[in-house]
This record gives C-alpha cells, structure tokens and sequence, in this order.
C-alpha cells in the first residue's frame, strides 16, 4: 500500500512537469535520475502497479481508481495473480541486487573513507593499542582461569566411568568446563569495551567479529564435547563421545562442521559490518550471495569426501547416486536464499535436516545408556530414562523446527491467538493437536517401556511357591490388561483434546458415546457379561499367568489374557479359550501348597508297623534329597489301614508338597516303597482265585470247571 501511495504521488509530480514548458523539460531530462525518478521507473516495471494503473484510466474526474478484485468463485484467477506477484518480487529482488553491483567501487570508496578518517582521529597507534588491550584482556583472563583450574582438569580425567550414570556426569563436567572457558574468555574481551574508549565505528566491527568469534569458539567447545576428535588423554575417546561413530569418521566430520560454523559466523560479521561502514542493502546481499558460495563449498566438498564406511552405512552401492541428489539439494537452497524465498528455504532446509537430527538423537541416546565396556551392548528392551530423552527431545525439535518456521514465514502466534477467523482456528487447532500427540505419544511410550521391562523381568522363573514366584505371576496376570486400558485411555483422551483444539464440540460425542455404549451393552449382553466377569476374577486374585485350573470340562495352565477370555494350556497340549462368563467356579491347583494321598494293598499278613517305619524312612529319604527336598513341605508318612479289601489291606499315605509337584514325588515314592517292600518281604496283595472243596468231590469239581472252561471245537 505505500509503494503504491508513492507511486501516486510521483504520478501527481509527473503531470505537474508534463504542464511546463518544452525547455524546463528537457533541462529537466538532461539533468542526471534522481533517486526517487530512480524508484518511480523501478515501480513502473512492477505488473501490479502497471495493472493498478490501467484500472484507474477508466475512473471518473475525481473519483478514487477502484482496483480490480478478483472475482471469488475465479480461485485460478486469484492462485495465477499471486503467484505472479511473488514472481515479480523475486524478479525484482534480483534486480536490484544486479543493479547495484556496478556502485560497489564507489561504495568501497566511501566506507573506506569513513574507516580512515575514524583511524586518522584517534591515530595508528593508539588503534593498535586498543587492539592489543582486547586481544590481552581475552586471552590473558581464559590463560589465567586454565592455569588456575589445573588441578579440577586432571580431577576430571580420572574421574570414573565404570557406570552410565559416572558417564554422564563426565559428559556434563566436560561440558560445564567448555562453557566456562569461552564465558571466562567473552568477559575479559567484553571488559576491554568498558576500560577502554573505543571510536563508535571501530567499537561496533570489533563487536561483531567479537561475536563471531564467541559463536566459533562454543561451536568448538559442544563439538569437542559431543564428538571427541582426539584423545588427548582420554584413553578411549569413544566413551566419552555422544555420537556413535569411529575416529576417524569424528575428526572428518568435526573438522568440516568447524569450518563451516566459522566461515557462517564471520561472514555473518562481515556483512554486518558492511552495514555498519556504509554500504547499501543490495551489496550487503550481494556479498551474503557470495559468500554462501563458500559455504555450499564446504558442504558439498563434506558430502563427497565423506568416509567411505559412513557412505557405506548410510546408503550402500547407492551412495554416488544420493550424493548427487543430495548436492542437487544443497544448490537448490542456495538458488531459494538467493532469490529471496526465505521462507521456502528454510522449508526445505528444516525438511531435510529435521529428520537427520532426529536420527542422530535416538542413535546418541541408545549410545550414551549403552553398557560401559561393551561396545555391541543394545538392550533389547529399552529403559524409561532412555524413551523420554529420546521423545522428548524428538518433541523438542518439532517444536523448535515450527516455532523457527512460523518466524521464517512472518507468522505471529501470539497475534493469531488473539483474531478468530477461520484460518487461525485451523492454524492454532492444528498446532495444539500436534503438541497433544506428542505427549500423548511420550506417555505411552514411557509407560510401555516401564511395563515391558518389568514383565521381561518376569521371565527368569523363581523358585515355585516363594513369595518372589507369587509375585511375578501376579505381575504377569495384571501388566499386559494395565498397558492395555492405559493405551485406550491415552488414545481416547488425546483424541478429544485434539478434536477440541479444532474446534469439534466434544460434549455431543462424549454424551453420545454414552448412548451408544448403553446400547451396545444391551445388545452385546454376553460381552458385557465376559468383560465384568474378568474384571472380578482378576480382583479376587482367582487365578494367575502360569498357575494351573480347572473349570468344569476346561483345564489347563493360564497363558494369557484378554478383556474377555482366558487361554488355557492343556497339559496334553491343546489350548483352550475360555470366556470369563463361561468359567464358573475356578478350581486353582497352583496355589499354597498340595496335599497328596494315595493308598496301597498289601497282604493280609504284612507287618503294619514294619511297614510304617519303612514308610516313614522313605518319606526322610525325600526330605533331605537335594533335587526333591526343596518340593517337599510336609514329609511323607503312613495314616493307617485305610480298609480291609477282598484280597488285601489298603494302608493310607499322604505327603505335602509345593503346588504341581506332588506328581514327581509320588512316582519316586512309589518306587521306592516297592524297592523296600521287596526287601524287607512284605507282599502286595493282588486279585487272586481260591477254589476249595471236600476230597472226594474235589477232583469231580475241578473236571466239571475244567470242562465249561475248555473251549468248544466244532
């Protein structure tokens, strides 16, 4: 709008001129372009002030030029007209920053002028004595604060490392250390400033080489720290260093960050101080081009000459071919910085950089929590500690990358809280969604790595029957249906915080759901039925993850669990997937303790008392086994006769023991006892037939059966 007002006003100007006469305007015309006659014939060129100005010849005397809007159902009208808009922007960007090459001599000229006449004023020498305080005063105090920490530097090289928590704390002294020493050298260069009197033009360009140079030498430090380029006695550099990689793959790539960081710092500064000697926008730009020339150097000479294992890794036989899509890339920024898309630049630079960063985090995580001492050490579950840095710094950085997007493209948050139109609702729901998935993502990931890793710890069996056995199955019974109503919960919550954040009113759903699930639960009765059962049995502790029960026509060792039923492990090997409505009661044979009796008939002859004490010394033989001692709870013992049989006496036996063991013991029980049985003559009994008589009908008898038993031959 006020291109277009001035525009307005040299048109006025133009007209007043074209009323002189023909002599005033060739003297006119004669003279050299004014700058404004300059910006006049620059906004000529401009398509929309020409299309501006052809609206406004068809206008009445008088009457105010009314610009030409695009009608709003012609949306390829309105899309064409921006984008000939930013087509002109770019066109005119480039040229005035070719226009303005040709004044760069005279503009030289000048700035060299102020430079020297600033020098001249405060003379040679005292400038080469304000040069050297600064450069003593900076060096001098970090020369001063290295001598004197000497003793907390090897203090901090013998520190252990045997832990990841000894580690870390390494990490961060090295890194405290860093900071101090480029702070310590930022305060003795900046007091220079204030002891000395310093010109205005030489004080604000050794303040920005200053900067540069603070900037370089913390680029420096936190590469130091988080790549570890040489050892310089720290043994083995790769325990110290944050990003996994090889040593000579660190020195590569620490050397060309450091000189791609330094070149971009001080040609910062030195465009800066351009600015400050004179120079114009358009040549300070001009110089900005060029000197991106030397950083797109840097980098493509970075990605070519890259170590070879590091191309191998990241891209195998298809490195040549992603290294030329890559410095295509790379040219391509530079065209977008050159042209003045800004915005679309540092698009395209956060599209390519946001997902290598986040790459390089989850690897320096998992390193820097690995084992000490074991290189190849990956746990195969993940810590808690480990999947919130790795998260939350992946949050960060996404919110970082939008945050430096939305100053890129001139947006302004906190504003657009403040206006309600629909694009700010879209924009602010939109933003607020992807902070809600973000925690809802961290939550869930911290909380399936907490569960997951307790129920890996589940894995190695305890001893059956202690309280550590109880209290693993009760954890392998409850944590898999928590992580389960945790992720539905998470999920169900984050989904209406982000339907919400977009404006959909929630009320309505949530009191719709409740519709929907009252109707449901009528319609699904059996299911409603399954869900309520489980829960209760879980309360009532009824059965656990390992444990074996019966119910009904349905055995087995439980193996899992779901919110409706339960999966069932025969010991013959089916499997057995049981509603929890179906079940009934539950007959557990895994908790406590097991009594098991059984009986044997022996003759009605046998010594019961012998036969007691053998028992009883098979039952202390069991006891005191190494294998099945442990099993065993109550020693193995003789209760009596337990009836008088047709053909024997049933004696009675019963033995305690842990649960699911009595089967083991039993069969080594009875092997025994026959083994002293035999020994010590006493006889099972066994059906046996007797047939008795008088003496004289005797052999009659025997013939008679032996006839009716004889078979028939034909």
């Amino acid at each position: 709008m006020r291109a277009r007002l001035i525009g307005l006003v040299q048109i006025s100007v133009l007209m007043c001129l074209a009323q002189q006469p023909v002599s005033s305007q060739e003297a006119a015309v004669a003279k050299p372009p004014s700058p404004e006659v300059q910006e006049f014939v620059r906004l000529l060129d401009n398509p929309a002030v020409r299309t501006w100005l052809e609206a406004a010849k068809g206008t009445p005397d008088g009457a105010p030029p009314v610009r030409a809007a695009v009608p709003p159902s012609n949306e390829d009208a309105a899309l064409s007209q921006g984008m000939a808009n930013h087509l002109s922007d770019v066109r005119e960007h480039l040229h005035a920053v070719a226009a303005a090459l040709p004044r760069f001599p005279e503009e030289a000229r000048q700035a060299s002028a102020r430079v020297m006449g600033e020098i001249n004023r405060r003379g040679l020498f005292g400038i080469l004595v304000l040069l050297i305080g600064f450069a003593a005063l900076g060096y001098g105090t970090e020369q001063v604060f290295w001598r004197a920490t000497s003793r907390t530097r090897a203090w901090i090289g013998q520190h252990p490392m045997n832990t990841v928590l000894e580690r870390l704390r390494m990490v961060g002294m090295r890194l405290g250390f860093g900071l101090a020493l480029v702070a310590i050298f930022g305060i003795g260069s900046i007091g220079a400033f204030l002891i000395f009197d310093w010109p205005p033009l030489l004080r604000e360009i050794i303040l920005s080489y200053l900067l540069a140079l603070l900037a370089t030498r913390l680029a420096i430090m936190i590469l130091r720290v988080f790549l570890v380029p040489n050892r310089h006695g720290l043994g083995d550099p790769e325990r110290y260093r944050l990003i996994p990689m090889p040593d000579r793959s660190a020195r590569y790539w620490y050397r060309h960050l450091t000189a791609f960081v330094g070149y971009f710092a001080f040609g910062w500064a030195t465009v800066d101080v351009l600015g400050v000697v004179g120079f114009s926008l358009d040549l300070r730009r001009a110089a900005a081009y060029l000197l991106g020339l030397g950083l797109l150097g840097i980098g493509l000479e970075a990605l070519w000459r890259r170590p070879r294992r590091d191309l191998q890794v990241e891209h195998g036989r298809y490195g040549t071919v992603v290294n030329v899509l890559m410095s295509g890339y790379a040219i391509m920024l530079w065209l977008l910085w050159v042209t003045g898309l800004t915005g679309l630049f540092w698009l395209a630079a956060i599209a390519l950089l946001l997902p290598k960063a986040m790459a390089i985090l989850e690897a320096s995580v998992s390193h820097v929590l690995r084992p000490i001492g074991d290189r190849d050490a990956t746990p195969e579950i993940p810590g808690v500690l480990e999947v919130c840095l790795e998260r939350g710094g992946r949050a960060l950085l996404i919110v970082a990358a939008v945050a430096w997007l939305a100053h890129a493209w001139n947006i302004d948050i906190v504003a657009m809280t403040n206006r309600d139109t629909l694009l700010t609702r879209l924009v602010r729901g939109l933003l607020t969604t992807v902070v809600v998935v973000l925690v809802a993502d961290l939550l869930w990931q911290a909380t399936r790595v907490a569960i997951n890793r307790k129920l890996a710890e589940t894995d190695s069996p305890a001893e059956p029957g202690t309280a550590l056995a109880v209290h693993q199955a009760r954890l392998r019974t409850l944590l898999p249906i928590f992580r389960n109503i945790f992720m539905v919960v998470i999920a169900t919550l984050a989904g209406l915080m982000a339907l919400s954040a977009l404006g959909v009113e929630i009320g309505p759903l949530i009191a719709g759901a409740g519709v929907v699930g009252v109707a449901v639960g009528f319609g699904a009765q059996t299911l409603v039925k399954d869900v309520i059962s489980g829960i209760f049995y879980l309360l009532d502790d009824a059965f656990r993850v390992g444990e074996y029960i019966q119910s009904g026509s349905y055995k087995g060792t439980v193996e899992s669990f779901s919110l409706r039923s339960v999966k069932l492990r025969h010991h013959r090997g089916p499997v057995f997937t049981v509603p929890f409505g179906d079940l009934g009661a539950v007959e557990n044979m895994s908790r406590d303790w097991v009594i098991d009796k059984f009986m044997v008939a022996v003759t009605y002859d046998t010594n019961l008392e012998l036969a007691r004490k053998l028992i009883k010394k098979i039952g202390q033989d069991l006891a005191s086994d190494p294998d099945l001692g442990p099993r065993v709870l109550e020693p193995l013992k003789m209760q009596g006769v337990e009836q008088f049989g047709d053909y024997g006496i049933q004696i009675r036996m019963k033995i305690m023991t842990k649960p699911s063991e009595q089967f083991v013991i039993r069969r080594k029980a009875l092997a025994q006892i026959k083994q002293a049985f035999d020994a010590n003559g006493i006889r099972f009994a066994v059906p046996s037939v007797q047939v008795a008589g008088d003496t004289d009908t005797a052999p009659a008898a025997a013939q008679s059966i032996v006839e009716r038993l004889r078979p028939v031959v034909p």
